[in-house]
């Protein structure tokens, strides 16, 4: 492995309230870099990472699209997974 990013939604219901978007990067096996929505920006976990984060908190329309992803990514999706148990 060397670089790859995992998005996963978490959640206890199908409410927007009760899920949470998370977008992790990864190098080497090693987390970087994560954006939580429920924090609503980037944090960083490594000195590349944490100047990585600084630089994405900055730019304010990529941090209001990450912060839409819970909404069009999870919540759709959400309800998918609800219909099918």
């Amino acid at each position: 492995f060397r670089q790859y990013m995992v998005s996963h939604c978490d959640f206890n219901s199908s409410e927007l309230n009760d899920i949470e978007y998370i977008r992790s990067e990864f190098y080497n096996k090693e987390e970087l870099l994560r954006f939580s929505s429920s924090l609503g920006k980037f944090v960083g976990y490594t000195e590349w990472g944490i100047k990585q984060a600084n630089y994405f908190n900055s730019l304010t329309s990529y941090l209001q699209s990450m912060r839409a992803s819970r909404e069009t990514i999870c919540l759709n999706n959400v309800g998918i997974d609800y219909q099918a148990v």
